[in-house]
């Protein structure tokens, strides 16, 4: 994995579920609705590795949209 993609399979995976939770969270759904539809047990656990991915907590991502 790490050769084609220059990636971890983890990272890979976590960059992947980030995206799509992007498209979630800009189609209205809550985060707690995006935590438990992308398969977290957690909404905090979700939160944790959106912001450890992009450096900023979902619902500061959504602001971020709305306001642009």
């Amino acid at each position: 994995m790490k050769q084609a993609t220059g990636s971890s399979a983890k990272d890979y995976i976590q960059s992947y579920i980030v995206r799509l939770a992007k498209n979630i969270l800009m189609s209205g759904r809550s985060i707690s609705e995006t935590a438990y539809m992308l398969g977290f047990d957690y909404p905090h656990h979700f939160t944790r590795m959106f912001k450890n991915k992009t450096g900023i907590t979902p619902g500061e991502y959504i602001s971020q949209a709305h306001s642009s």
